[in-house]
Protein backbone atom coordinates (compact mmCIF):
# COMPACT_ATOMS: atom_id res chain seq x y z
CA UNK A 1 0.00 0.00 0.00
CA UNK A 2 1.07 3.58 -0.63
CA UNK A 3 1.24 4.67 3.02
CA UNK A 4 1.87 8.32 2.20
CA UNK A 5 -1.16 8.23 -0.08
CA UNK A 6 -3.18 6.58 2.68
CA UNK A 7 -2.37 9.31 5.17
CA UNK A 8 -2.97 12.11 2.68
CA UNK A 9 -6.26 10.71 1.39
CA UNK A 10 -5.10 9.90 -2.12
CA UNK A 11 -5.56 6.14 -2.52
CA UNK A 12 -8.45 3.96 -3.66
CA UNK A 13 -7.13 0.50 -2.82
CA UNK A 14 -6.56 0.43 0.93
CA UNK A 15 -8.66 -2.76 1.09
CA UNK A 16 -5.89 -4.60 -0.75
CA UNK A 17 -3.69 -4.20 2.33
CA UNK A 18 -6.05 -3.80 5.28
CA UNK A 19 -8.59 -6.41 6.37
CA UNK A 20 -8.44 -10.21 6.22
CA UNK A 21 -6.71 -11.71 3.19
CA UNK A 22 -6.82 -15.39 2.34
CA UNK A 23 -3.39 -16.87 1.72
CA UNK A 24 -2.10 -20.37 1.19
CA UNK A 25 -2.85 -22.33 4.34
CA UNK A 26 -4.38 -19.44 6.26
CA UNK A 27 -5.00 -15.71 6.27
CA UNK A 28 -3.31 -12.45 7.17
CA UNK A 29 -5.08 -9.71 9.15
CA UNK A 30 -4.25 -6.02 9.30
CA UNK A 31 -5.98 -3.08 10.91
CA UNK A 32 -5.28 0.61 11.36
CA UNK A 33 -5.51 1.61 15.03
CA UNK A 34 -2.88 4.28 15.78
CA UNK A 35 -4.02 5.10 19.33
CA UNK A 36 -4.47 1.52 20.52
CA UNK A 37 -2.15 0.33 23.26
CA UNK A 38 -2.64 -3.30 22.27
CA UNK A 39 -4.62 -5.24 19.63
CA UNK A 40 -5.46 -8.94 19.61
CA UNK A 41 -7.14 -11.14 17.01
CA UNK A 42 -9.92 -13.45 18.20
CA UNK A 43 -11.95 -15.86 16.10
CA UNK A 44 -13.15 -19.36 15.36
CA UNK A 45 -9.64 -20.38 14.34
CA UNK A 46 -8.19 -19.78 17.84
CA UNK A 47 -11.19 -20.65 19.98
CA UNK A 48 -11.90 -16.93 20.47
CA UNK A 49 -8.72 -16.65 22.52
CA UNK A 50 -6.37 -13.76 21.91
CA UNK A 51 -3.71 -13.97 19.24
CA UNK A 52 -1.49 -10.90 19.72
CA UNK A 53 -1.15 -8.60 16.71
CA UNK A 54 2.19 -6.93 16.05
CA UNK A 55 2.81 -3.32 15.20
CA UNK A 56 4.03 -2.92 11.63
CA UNK A 57 5.21 -0.15 9.32
CA UNK A 58 5.18 3.04 11.42
CA UNK A 59 3.49 1.55 14.46
CA UNK A 60 -0.02 2.68 13.49
CA UNK A 61 -0.89 -0.62 11.81
CA UNK A 62 -1.33 -4.00 13.47
CA UNK A 63 -0.82 -7.37 11.79
CA UNK A 64 -1.20 -11.10 12.47
CA UNK A 65 -1.02 -14.20 10.32
CA UNK A 66 -2.93 -17.35 11.27
CA UNK A 67 -2.25 -20.65 9.52
CA UNK A 68 -5.64 -22.28 10.03
CA UNK A 69 -7.85 -19.22 9.38
CA UNK A 70 -10.07 -20.24 6.48
CA UNK A 71 -12.83 -18.61 4.39
CA UNK A 72 -16.14 -18.63 6.21
CA UNK A 73 -14.60 -18.34 9.68
CA UNK A 74 -15.59 -15.49 12.00
CA UNK A 75 -13.20 -13.06 13.69
CA UNK A 76 -12.94 -9.77 15.56
CA UNK A 77 -10.25 -7.35 16.69
CA UNK A 78 -9.94 -6.87 20.46
CA UNK A 79 -8.67 -3.34 20.74
CA UNK A 80 -7.24 -1.92 23.96
CA UNK A 81 -7.36 1.86 24.21
CA UNK A 82 -4.84 4.08 25.86
CA UNK A 83 -6.74 3.77 29.14
CA UNK A 84 -6.44 -0.04 29.06
CA UNK A 85 -10.13 -0.70 28.39
CA UNK A 86 -10.93 -2.99 25.48
CA UNK A 87 -13.77 -3.43 23.01
CA UNK A 88 -14.19 -6.18 20.44
CA UNK A 89 -14.63 -4.64 16.98
CA UNK A 90 -15.63 -5.96 13.61
CA UNK A 91 -13.10 -5.31 10.85
CA UNK A 92 -13.58 -1.88 9.18
CA UNK A 93 -12.22 -3.46 5.98
CA UNK A 94 -13.90 -6.85 6.47
CA UNK A 95 -15.43 -8.46 3.37
CA UNK A 96 -18.22 -10.20 5.26
CA UNK A 97 -20.18 -9.96 8.51
CA UNK A 98 -22.56 -11.98 10.63
CA UNK A 99 -26.30 -11.42 10.51
CA UNK A 100 -27.40 -8.88 13.07
CA UNK A 101 -27.57 -8.79 16.06
CA UNK A 102 -24.27 -10.72 15.89
CA UNK A 103 -21.25 -8.60 15.07
CA UNK A 104 -18.30 -10.71 13.94
CA UNK A 105 -16.54 -10.23 10.62
CA UNK A 106 -16.24 -13.23 8.30
CA UNK A 107 -13.23 -14.21 6.21
CA UNK A 108 -14.14 -14.12 2.51
CA UNK A 109 -12.10 -15.01 -0.55
CA UNK A 110 -12.30 -12.25 -3.15
CA UNK A 111 -11.35 -14.38 -6.16
CA UNK A 112 -13.79 -17.28 -5.86
CA UNK A 113 -16.34 -15.90 -8.36
CA UNK A 114 -15.79 -15.35 -12.09
CA UNK A 115 -17.93 -12.76 -13.85
CA UNK A 116 -19.26 -13.51 -17.32
CA UNK A 117 -20.37 -10.01 -18.26
CA UNK A 118 -17.60 -8.88 -20.62
CA UNK A 119 -20.05 -7.75 -23.32
CA UNK A 120 -21.96 -5.55 -20.90
CA UNK A 121 -18.85 -4.07 -19.28
CA UNK A 122 -17.40 -3.19 -22.65
CA UNK A 123 -20.45 -1.20 -23.83
CA UNK A 124 -21.71 0.47 -20.65
CA UNK A 125 -21.61 4.25 -20.26
CA UNK A 126 -22.92 7.01 -18.01
CA UNK A 127 -26.00 7.19 -20.30
CA UNK A 128 -25.79 10.94 -20.89
CA UNK A 129 -27.12 10.46 -24.44
CA UNK A 130 -28.85 7.16 -23.76
CA UNK A 131 -32.06 6.23 -21.96
CA UNK A 132 -31.67 5.81 -18.21
CA UNK A 133 -34.80 4.44 -16.53
CA UNK A 134 -33.97 3.40 -12.97
CA UNK A 135 -36.02 1.13 -10.72
CA UNK A 136 -35.08 1.70 -7.08
CA UNK A 137 -35.64 -1.14 -4.64
CA UNK A 138 -35.11 -2.11 -1.06
CA UNK A 139 -33.77 -5.62 -1.51
CA UNK A 140 -35.58 -7.18 1.43
CA UNK A 141 -39.09 -5.88 0.74
CA UNK A 142 -39.56 -6.20 -3.01
CA UNK A 143 -40.85 -9.72 -2.41
CA UNK A 144 -40.65 -12.03 0.59
CA UNK A 145 -40.81 -15.83 0.80
CA UNK A 146 -43.35 -15.48 3.63
CA UNK A 147 -45.03 -12.77 5.62
CA UNK A 148 -42.28 -12.70 8.24
CA UNK A 149 -40.22 -9.48 8.43
CA UNK A 150 -36.94 -11.41 8.80
CA UNK A 151 -37.60 -13.76 5.89
CA UNK A 152 -35.74 -12.68 2.76
CA UNK A 153 -34.81 -14.08 -0.61
CA UNK A 154 -31.09 -14.46 -1.24
CA UNK A 155 -29.22 -12.40 -3.79
CA UNK A 156 -29.27 -15.31 -6.24
CA UNK A 157 -32.94 -16.09 -5.69
CA UNK A 158 -33.84 -12.46 -6.31
CA UNK A 159 -32.16 -12.59 -9.71
CA UNK A 160 -34.78 -15.08 -10.89
CA UNK A 161 -37.60 -12.99 -9.42
CA UNK A 162 -36.55 -9.41 -10.13
CA UNK A 163 -34.87 -9.54 -13.54
CA UNK A 164 -37.96 -10.80 -15.45
CA UNK A 165 -40.03 -8.07 -13.77
CA UNK A 166 -37.56 -5.35 -14.75
CA UNK A 167 -37.48 -6.47 -18.37
CA UNK A 168 -41.25 -6.76 -18.59
CA UNK A 169 -41.83 -3.44 -16.86
CA UNK A 170 -39.32 -1.55 -19.03
CA UNK A 171 -36.51 -0.58 -16.66
CA UNK A 172 -32.93 -0.76 -17.89
CA UNK A 173 -31.18 0.10 -14.60
CA UNK A 174 -31.66 -1.04 -11.04
CA UNK A 175 -30.75 1.03 -8.00
CA UNK A 176 -30.22 -0.87 -4.75
CA UNK A 177 -30.66 0.86 -1.42
CA UNK A 178 -27.50 0.39 0.68
CA UNK A 179 -26.17 -3.16 0.89
CA UNK A 180 -23.08 -2.45 2.99
CA UNK A 181 -23.69 -4.20 6.31
CA UNK A 182 -25.84 -2.39 8.87
CA UNK A 183 -27.29 -3.37 12.27
CA UNK A 184 -30.82 -1.91 12.27
CA UNK A 185 -33.43 -2.86 9.68
CA UNK A 186 -35.15 0.46 10.35
CA UNK A 187 -32.16 2.40 9.00
CA UNK A 188 -32.60 0.78 5.55
CA UNK A 189 -28.81 0.56 5.34
CA UNK A 190 -28.06 4.26 5.74
CA UNK A 191 -26.28 3.76 9.08
CA UNK A 192 -23.56 1.30 8.20
CA UNK A 193 -21.10 -0.80 10.17
CA UNK A 194 -19.42 -2.79 7.38
CA UNK A 195 -18.52 -0.59 4.43
CA UNK A 196 -16.85 -3.46 2.54
CA UNK A 197 -19.28 -6.23 3.55
CA UNK A 198 -22.47 -7.01 1.60
CA UNK A 199 -25.23 -7.42 4.14
CA UNK A 200 -25.59 -11.02 5.26
CA UNK A 201 -29.37 -10.64 5.30
CA UNK A 202 -29.41 -11.78 1.68
CA UNK A 203 -26.34 -14.00 1.47
CA UNK A 204 -22.64 -13.85 0.67
CA UNK A 205 -20.43 -11.64 -1.46
CA UNK A 206 -20.29 -14.31 -4.18
CA UNK A 207 -24.07 -14.48 -4.26
CA UNK A 208 -24.27 -10.71 -4.75
CA UNK A 209 -21.72 -10.97 -7.54
CA UNK A 210 -23.86 -13.66 -9.16
CA UNK A 211 -26.87 -11.34 -8.93
CA UNK A 212 -25.04 -8.45 -10.63
CA UNK A 213 -23.63 -10.83 -13.23
CA UNK A 214 -27.16 -12.05 -14.06
CA UNK A 215 -28.43 -8.48 -14.35
CA UNK A 216 -25.65 -7.63 -16.80
CA UNK A 217 -26.31 -10.74 -18.88
CA UNK A 218 -29.89 -9.49 -19.21
CA UNK A 219 -28.95 -5.94 -20.20
CA UNK A 220 -29.68 -4.34 -16.82
CA UNK A 221 -27.25 -2.00 -15.09
CA UNK A 222 -26.89 -1.94 -11.30
CA UNK A 223 -26.35 1.21 -9.21
CA UNK A 224 -25.58 0.95 -5.50
CA UNK A 225 -26.58 3.47 -2.86
CA UNK A 226 -23.36 4.57 -1.14
CA UNK A 227 -23.19 6.48 2.16
CA UNK A 228 -20.00 8.62 2.45
CA UNK A 229 -21.22 11.08 5.07
CA UNK A 230 -22.09 9.19 8.25
CA UNK A 231 -22.01 5.78 9.96
CA UNK A 232 -23.65 3.87 12.81
CA UNK A 233 -22.83 4.70 16.42
CA UNK A 234 -22.49 1.05 17.48
CA UNK A 235 -19.30 0.65 19.51
CA UNK A 236 -18.35 -2.66 17.88
CA UNK A 237 -17.88 -0.92 14.54
CA UNK A 238 -16.18 2.35 13.54
CA UNK A 239 -17.17 4.53 16.50
CA UNK A 240 -14.09 5.32 18.63
CA UNK A 241 -12.39 2.45 16.88
CA UNK A 242 -9.00 2.68 18.59
CA UNK A 243 -10.32 4.27 21.77
CA UNK A 244 -10.38 7.69 20.14
CA UNK A 245 -12.45 9.44 17.47
CA UNK A 246 -10.58 7.89 14.56
CA UNK A 247 -13.24 8.08 11.82
CA UNK A 248 -15.59 10.67 13.33
CA UNK A 249 -15.27 14.23 14.59
CA UNK A 250 -14.31 14.43 18.26
CA UNK A 251 -16.73 17.30 18.91
CA UNK A 252 -20.46 16.62 19.25
CA UNK A 253 -21.41 19.92 17.59
CA UNK A 254 -20.39 18.50 14.23
CA UNK A 255 -19.73 14.88 15.16
CA UNK A 256 -23.32 13.68 15.15
CA UNK A 257 -25.76 13.84 12.25
CA UNK A 258 -29.45 14.71 12.37
CA UNK A 259 -30.15 10.97 12.24
CA UNK A 260 -28.12 10.34 15.38
CA UNK A 261 -25.24 8.72 13.51
CA UNK A 262 -21.55 9.68 13.51
CA UNK A 263 -20.32 12.09 10.84
CA UNK A 264 -17.17 11.07 9.00
CA UNK A 265 -14.29 13.48 9.56
CA UNK A 266 -13.41 14.21 5.93
CA UNK A 267 -10.42 16.35 6.87
CA UNK A 268 -8.49 13.20 7.83
CA UNK A 269 -6.62 11.59 4.97
CA UNK A 270 -7.10 8.12 6.46
CA UNK A 271 -10.88 8.62 6.41
CA UNK A 272 -10.80 9.82 2.83
CA UNK A 273 -8.76 6.81 1.79
CA UNK A 274 -11.20 4.54 3.63
CA UNK A 275 -14.25 5.95 1.83
CA UNK A 276 -12.56 6.22 -1.57
CA UNK A 277 -11.40 2.63 -1.26
CA UNK A 278 -14.90 1.49 -0.27
CA UNK A 279 -16.39 3.21 -3.32
CA UNK A 280 -13.78 1.69 -5.63
CA UNK A 281 -14.25 -1.71 -3.97
CA UNK A 282 -17.93 -1.96 -4.94
CA UNK A 283 -17.18 -0.86 -8.49
CA UNK A 284 -14.22 -3.22 -8.86
CA UNK A 285 -15.19 -6.34 -6.97
CA UNK A 286 -18.93 -6.36 -7.71
CA UNK A 287 -18.97 -4.72 -11.15
CA UNK A 288 -21.46 -2.11 -9.95
CA UNK A 289 -22.31 0.30 -12.74
CA UNK A 290 -22.56 3.33 -10.53
CA UNK A 291 -22.96 4.82 -7.09
CA UNK A 292 -25.75 7.02 -5.83
CA UNK A 293 -24.18 9.12 -3.08
CA UNK A 294 -26.48 9.73 -0.15
CA UNK A 295 -26.98 13.01 1.76
CA UNK A 296 -24.42 15.04 -0.19
CA UNK A 297 -25.87 18.29 1.17
CA UNK A 298 -24.67 17.18 4.62
CA UNK A 299 -21.14 16.99 3.29
CA UNK A 300 -21.23 20.27 1.39
CA UNK A 301 -22.51 22.33 4.33
CA UNK A 302 -21.78 21.77 8.00
CA UNK A 303 -24.67 19.61 9.25
CA UNK A 304 -26.39 20.28 5.92
CA UNK A 305 -27.15 23.87 6.93
CA UNK A 306 -25.99 26.57 4.48
CA UNK A 307 -26.07 29.18 7.23
CA UNK A 308 -23.27 27.26 9.00
CA UNK A 309 -21.04 27.55 5.96
CA UNK A 310 -19.35 25.27 3.46
CA UNK A 311 -17.34 22.32 4.78
CA UNK A 312 -14.38 22.86 2.48
CA UNK A 313 -12.62 19.64 3.50
CA UNK A 314 -15.65 17.53 2.69
CA UNK A 315 -16.19 19.35 -0.61
CA UNK A 316 -12.59 18.72 -1.57
CA UNK A 317 -13.00 15.07 -0.58
CA UNK A 318 -16.01 14.68 -2.89
CA UNK A 319 -14.18 16.41 -5.73
CA UNK A 320 -11.08 14.24 -5.38
CA UNK A 321 -13.03 11.03 -4.89
CA UNK A 322 -15.13 11.60 -7.99
CA UNK A 323 -12.05 12.57 -9.99
CA UNK A 324 -10.33 9.37 -8.93
CA UNK A 325 -13.36 7.16 -9.52
CA UNK A 326 -13.93 8.56 -13.01
CA UNK A 327 -10.25 8.11 -13.79
CA UNK A 328 -10.46 4.47 -12.76
CA UNK A 329 -13.99 3.81 -14.04
CA UNK A 330 -14.84 6.38 -16.73
CA UNK A 331 -18.01 4.55 -17.77
CA UNK A 332 -19.78 4.38 -14.38
CA UNK A 333 -22.60 6.61 -13.13
CA UNK A 334 -22.05 8.86 -10.12
CA UNK A 335 -25.19 10.61 -8.91
CA UNK A 336 -25.71 12.96 -5.99
CA UNK A 337 -28.70 13.24 -3.71
CA UNK A 338 -28.46 16.95 -3.09
CA UNK A 339 -31.22 19.45 -2.41
CA UNK A 340 -29.02 22.55 -2.15
CA UNK A 341 -28.25 25.26 -4.68
CA UNK A 342 -24.50 24.72 -4.30
CA UNK A 343 -23.10 25.29 -7.83
CA UNK A 344 -21.18 22.82 -9.96
CA UNK A 345 -22.40 19.48 -8.59
CA UNK A 346 -22.21 17.93 -12.08
CA UNK A 347 -19.51 20.20 -13.44
CA UNK A 348 -16.25 18.37 -14.27
CA UNK A 349 -13.65 18.42 -11.51
CA UNK A 350 -11.13 19.93 -13.91
CA UNK A 351 -13.42 22.96 -14.14
CA UNK A 352 -13.85 23.29 -10.40
CA UNK A 353 -17.00 21.20 -10.08
CA UNK A 354 -17.67 18.15 -7.94
CA UNK A 355 -17.66 15.80 -10.91
CA UNK A 356 -20.95 13.93 -10.46
CA UNK A 357 -22.70 12.69 -13.59
CA UNK A 358 -26.16 13.53 -12.26
CA UNK A 359 -27.84 15.47 -9.50
CA UNK A 360 -31.25 14.49 -8.16
CA UNK A 361 -33.72 17.24 -9.07
CA UNK A 362 -35.44 17.61 -5.71
CA UNK A 363 -36.95 20.93 -6.75
CA UNK A 364 -38.73 19.36 -9.72
CA UNK A 365 -39.96 16.53 -7.50
CA UNK A 366 -41.35 18.78 -4.78
CA UNK A 367 -42.93 21.33 -7.12
CA UNK A 368 -44.56 18.71 -9.32
CA UNK A 369 -45.98 16.58 -6.51
CA UNK A 370 -47.28 19.68 -4.72
CA UNK A 371 -49.00 20.76 -7.93
CA UNK A 372 -50.79 17.44 -8.30
CA UNK A 373 -51.88 17.48 -4.65
CA UNK A 374 -53.74 20.70 -5.40
CA UNK A 375 -57.38 20.84 -6.47
CA UNK A 376 -57.80 21.67 -10.20
CA UNK A 377 -59.46 24.97 -9.32
CA UNK A 378 -56.19 26.12 -7.72
CA UNK A 379 -53.86 24.79 -10.40
CA UNK A 380 -54.39 27.98 -12.40
CA UNK A 381 -52.76 29.81 -9.49
CA UNK A 382 -49.91 27.27 -9.32
CA UNK A 383 -49.55 26.89 -13.09
CA UNK A 384 -45.90 27.96 -13.23
CA UNK A 385 -44.74 25.52 -10.60
CA UNK A 386 -44.47 23.17 -13.59
CA UNK A 387 -42.60 25.61 -15.81
CA UNK A 388 -40.05 26.65 -13.20
CA UNK A 389 -37.90 23.53 -13.51
CA UNK A 390 -36.77 24.49 -17.01
CA UNK A 391 -35.64 27.90 -15.75
CA UNK A 392 -32.74 26.25 -13.89
CA UNK A 393 -32.54 22.88 -15.65
CA UNK A 394 -29.37 23.58 -17.66
CA UNK A 395 -27.38 24.57 -14.57
CA UNK A 396 -26.73 20.86 -13.82
CA UNK A 397 -27.32 17.44 -15.34
CA UNK A 398 -30.48 16.44 -13.54
CA UNK A 399 -32.15 13.14 -12.78
CA UNK A 400 -35.87 13.14 -11.90
CA UNK A 401 -36.37 11.04 -8.73
CA UNK A 402 -39.49 9.52 -7.22
CA UNK A 403 -37.60 7.61 -4.57
CA UNK A 404 -38.31 5.72 -1.36
CA UNK A 405 -38.22 9.01 0.55
CA UNK A 406 -41.43 10.12 -1.17
CA UNK A 407 -43.54 7.12 -0.14
CA UNK A 408 -42.82 6.78 3.61
CA UNK A 409 -43.46 8.41 6.99
CA UNK A 410 -46.90 9.85 6.36
CA UNK A 411 -45.96 11.34 3.00
CA UNK A 412 -48.43 9.08 1.08
CA UNK A 413 -47.48 7.15 -2.04
CA UNK A 414 -47.18 8.78 -5.44
CA UNK A 415 -50.65 7.69 -6.50
CA UNK A 416 -52.17 8.69 -3.17
CA UNK A 417 -50.67 12.17 -3.56
CA UNK A 418 -52.88 12.83 -6.59
CA UNK A 419 -55.85 15.06 -5.78
CA UNK A 420 -59.33 13.65 -5.36
CA UNK A 421 -61.04 10.33 -4.76
CA UNK A 422 -59.77 6.82 -5.51
CA UNK A 423 -60.95 6.64 -9.14
CA UNK A 424 -59.92 10.22 -9.89
CA UNK A 425 -56.32 9.66 -8.86
CA UNK A 426 -55.50 7.22 -11.66
CA UNK A 427 -56.01 9.48 -14.72
CA UNK A 428 -54.04 12.23 -12.98
CA UNK A 429 -51.22 9.82 -12.16
CA UNK A 430 -51.07 8.62 -15.76
CA UNK A 431 -50.87 12.21 -17.03
CA UNK A 432 -48.32 13.03 -14.33
CA UNK A 433 -46.04 10.16 -15.35
CA UNK A 434 -46.23 11.11 -19.02
CA UNK A 435 -45.17 14.61 -18.00
CA UNK A 436 -42.25 13.12 -16.03
CA UNK A 437 -41.09 10.92 -18.89
CA UNK A 438 -41.29 13.71 -21.46
CA UNK A 439 -39.51 16.21 -19.21
CA UNK A 440 -35.73 16.37 -19.83
CA UNK A 441 -33.61 14.38 -17.41
CA UNK A 442 -33.07 10.74 -16.53
CA UNK A 443 -35.77 8.88 -14.58
CA UNK A 444 -36.01 7.02 -11.27
CA UNK A 445 -39.03 5.28 -9.73
CA UNK A 446 -39.29 3.39 -6.48
CA UNK A 447 -40.76 -0.09 -6.43
CA UNK A 448 -44.54 -0.17 -6.09
CA UNK A 449 -45.06 3.12 -7.92
CA UNK A 450 -45.71 1.17 -11.11
CA UNK A 451 -48.67 -0.76 -9.67
CA UNK A 452 -50.33 2.27 -8.10
CA UNK A 453 -49.60 1.24 -4.54
CA UNK A 454 -51.62 3.12 -1.91
CA UNK A 455 -49.91 1.75 1.20
CA UNK A 456 -46.75 3.59 2.21
CA UNK A 457 -43.57 1.57 1.96
CA UNK A 458 -42.63 -0.54 4.98
CA UNK A 459 -39.30 -2.39 4.95
CA UNK A 460 -40.90 -5.23 6.91
CA UNK A 461 -43.47 -6.08 4.23
CA UNK A 462 -43.31 -6.92 0.56
CA UNK A 463 -45.04 -4.74 -2.02
CA UNK A 464 -48.80 -5.19 -2.44
CA UNK A 465 -48.61 -7.33 -5.56
CA UNK A 466 -52.19 -8.47 -4.93
CA UNK A 467 -53.25 -5.10 -6.36
CA UNK A 468 -52.62 -6.48 -9.84
CA UNK A 469 -55.76 -8.62 -9.46
CA UNK A 470 -57.80 -5.40 -9.54
CA UNK A 471 -58.45 -4.11 -13.09
CA UNK A 472 -57.74 -0.47 -12.28
CA UNK A 473 -54.30 -1.28 -10.85
CA UNK A 474 -53.55 -3.82 -13.57
CA UNK A 475 -54.40 -1.20 -16.17
CA UNK A 476 -52.11 1.29 -14.44
CA UNK A 477 -49.27 -1.22 -14.38
CA UNK A 478 -49.66 -1.89 -18.12
CA UNK A 479 -49.71 1.87 -18.72
CA UNK A 480 -46.44 2.27 -16.80
CA UNK A 481 -44.81 -0.68 -18.58
CA UNK A 482 -45.83 0.64 -22.00
CA UNK A 483 -44.66 4.15 -21.09
CA UNK A 484 -41.31 2.81 -19.89
CA UNK A 485 -40.77 0.84 -23.10
CA UNK A 486 -41.86 3.83 -25.19
CA UNK A 487 -39.29 5.96 -23.36
CA UNK A 488 -36.51 3.43 -23.94
CA UNK A 489 -37.32 3.26 -27.67
CA UNK A 490 -37.83 6.98 -28.34
CA UNK A 491 -34.54 8.89 -28.87
CA UNK A 492 -36.34 12.23 -28.78
CA UNK A 493 -36.94 11.69 -25.06
CA UNK A 494 -33.29 11.20 -24.07
CA UNK A 495 -30.79 11.74 -26.89
CA UNK A 496 -30.36 15.48 -26.26
CA UNK A 497 -31.35 15.51 -22.59
CA UNK A 498 -28.73 18.08 -21.61
CA UNK A 499 -28.59 20.17 -24.77
CA UNK A 500 -30.79 23.21 -25.28
CA UNK A 501 -31.80 21.93 -28.72
CA UNK A 502 -33.49 18.97 -27.03
CA UNK A 503 -36.36 20.94 -25.47
CA UNK A 504 -38.65 23.81 -26.44
CA UNK A 505 -41.82 25.15 -24.87
CA UNK A 506 -44.64 25.35 -27.40
CA UNK A 507 -47.22 26.76 -25.00
CA UNK A 508 -46.67 27.48 -21.33
CA UNK A 509 -49.13 30.35 -20.86
CA UNK A 510 -52.48 28.61 -20.65
CA UNK A 511 -52.91 29.39 -16.98
CA UNK A 512 -56.69 29.29 -17.05
CA UNK A 513 -56.86 26.01 -18.97
CA UNK A 514 -53.94 24.24 -17.23
CA UNK A 515 -52.69 23.10 -20.63
CA UNK A 516 -48.96 22.69 -21.29
CA UNK A 517 -47.19 21.74 -24.51
CA UNK A 518 -43.53 21.29 -25.33
CA UNK A 519 -41.34 19.62 -27.91
CA UNK A 520 -38.54 17.14 -27.34
CA UNK A 521 -35.97 16.52 -30.04
CA UNK A 522 -33.47 13.82 -30.81
CA UNK A 523 -30.92 13.95 -33.58
CA UNK A 524 -33.44 12.71 -36.16
CA UNK A 525 -36.79 12.72 -34.35
CA UNK A 526 -39.21 15.27 -32.97
CA UNK A 527 -41.90 14.59 -30.37
CA UNK A 528 -44.60 16.93 -29.09
CA UNK A 529 -46.16 16.37 -25.65
CA UNK A 530 -49.51 17.97 -24.76
CA UNK A 531 -50.94 17.91 -21.22
CA UNK A 532 -54.28 18.91 -19.76
CA UNK A 533 -54.06 18.93 -15.98
CA UNK A 534 -57.52 20.44 -15.48
CA UNK A 535 -60.78 18.59 -14.88
CA UNK A 536 -62.29 20.07 -18.06
CA UNK A 537 -62.07 18.93 -21.68
CA UNK A 538 -60.62 21.33 -24.25
CA UNK A 539 -61.54 20.72 -27.88
CA UNK A 540 -59.83 22.07 -30.98
CA UNK A 541 -57.23 23.88 -28.93
CA UNK A 542 -54.85 25.68 -31.36
CA UNK A 543 -51.22 24.59 -30.96
CA UNK A 544 -48.42 26.04 -33.05
CA UNK A 545 -45.58 23.65 -33.91
CA UNK A 546 -43.00 25.41 -36.09
CA UNK A 547 -41.88 23.45 -39.14
CA UNK A 548 -44.45 20.66 -38.69
CA UNK A 549 -46.75 19.31 -41.43
CA UNK A 550 -48.69 16.88 -39.27
CA UNK A 551 -48.84 15.46 -35.75
CA UNK A 552 -49.24 11.71 -35.42
CA UNK A 553 -50.41 10.56 -31.94
CA UNK A 554 -48.30 7.66 -30.69
CA UNK A 555 -49.07 7.41 -26.96
CA UNK A 556 -51.99 8.52 -24.82
CA UNK A 557 -52.76 8.33 -21.11
CA UNK A 558 -56.50 8.06 -21.85
CA UNK A 559 -56.61 4.66 -23.55
CA UNK A 560 -59.28 2.18 -22.45
CA UNK A 561 -56.71 -0.51 -21.70
CA UNK A 562 -55.17 1.78 -19.08
CA UNK A 563 -58.51 2.76 -17.54
CA UNK A 564 -59.26 5.71 -19.82
CA UNK A 565 -62.01 6.41 -22.34
CA UNK A 566 -60.33 6.13 -25.77
CA UNK A 567 -59.67 3.05 -27.88
CA UNK A 568 -56.67 4.55 -29.68
CA UNK A 569 -54.29 7.49 -29.17
CA UNK A 570 -56.17 9.48 -31.80
CA UNK A 571 -55.91 10.36 -35.48
CA UNK A 572 -53.17 12.28 -37.14
CA UNK A 573 -53.69 16.04 -37.19
CA UNK A 574 -52.85 18.30 -40.08
CA UNK A 575 -52.33 21.98 -39.52
CA UNK A 576 -52.68 25.31 -41.21
CA UNK A 577 -49.52 27.40 -41.11
CA UNK A 578 -48.08 25.05 -38.52
CA UNK A 579 -51.09 25.50 -36.19
CA UNK A 580 -52.83 22.27 -35.19
CA UNK A 581 -56.27 21.82 -33.59
CA UNK A 582 -55.62 19.61 -30.55
CA UNK A 583 -58.23 17.98 -28.32
CA UNK A 584 -57.36 17.41 -24.66
CA UNK A 585 -59.65 15.36 -22.38
CA UNK A 586 -59.58 16.08 -18.62
CA UNK A 587 -56.43 14.89 -16.82
CA UNK A 588 -54.78 13.65 -19.98
CA UNK A 589 -51.51 13.57 -21.89
CA UNK A 590 -50.70 12.70 -25.51
CA UNK A 591 -47.38 12.28 -27.30
CA UNK A 592 -47.22 13.16 -31.01
CA UNK A 593 -44.49 12.39 -33.51
CA UNK A 594 -43.84 15.39 -35.74
CA UNK A 595 -43.84 14.97 -39.50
Amino acid sequence: MDFYGFYTGKIFDAYEYLGAHVQKGGASFRTFAPSASRVALIGEFNGWRETPMEKVHDGNFWEARVENALPGMMYKYRIYGGDGRCIDHCDPYGYGMELRPNTASIIRSRDSFRFQDHTWMKKRSNCADRPLNIYEIHFGSFRKPSGEPDDWYTYEEMADILIPWLKKAGYNYLELMPLAEYPSDDSWGYQGTGFFAPTSRYGTADQLKAFVNACHQNGIGVILDFVPVHFAVDDYALARYDGTALYEYPHSAVGQSEWGSCNFMHSRGEVRSFLQSAAAYWLTEFHMDGLRMDAISRAIYWQGQPERGVNQNAVEFLRYMNYGLKSLFPDVILSAEDSTSFPGITKPTGQGGLGFDYKWDMGWMNDTLDYFRTAPSYRTRDYHRLTFSMAYYYNERYLLPLSHDEVVHGKATILQKMYGDYDGKFPQARAFYMYMYAHPGKKLNFMGNEIGQFREWDEKREQDWCLLSYPIHDGFYHFMADLNHFYLDCPALWELDYERDGFQWLDCHQEEKCIYAFERRGRRERLVAVFNFSDKAWKMFPLEVPGARELRPVFSSDLEQYGGSCREPGKKITGNSHVFPVTAPPYSAVYYIVK
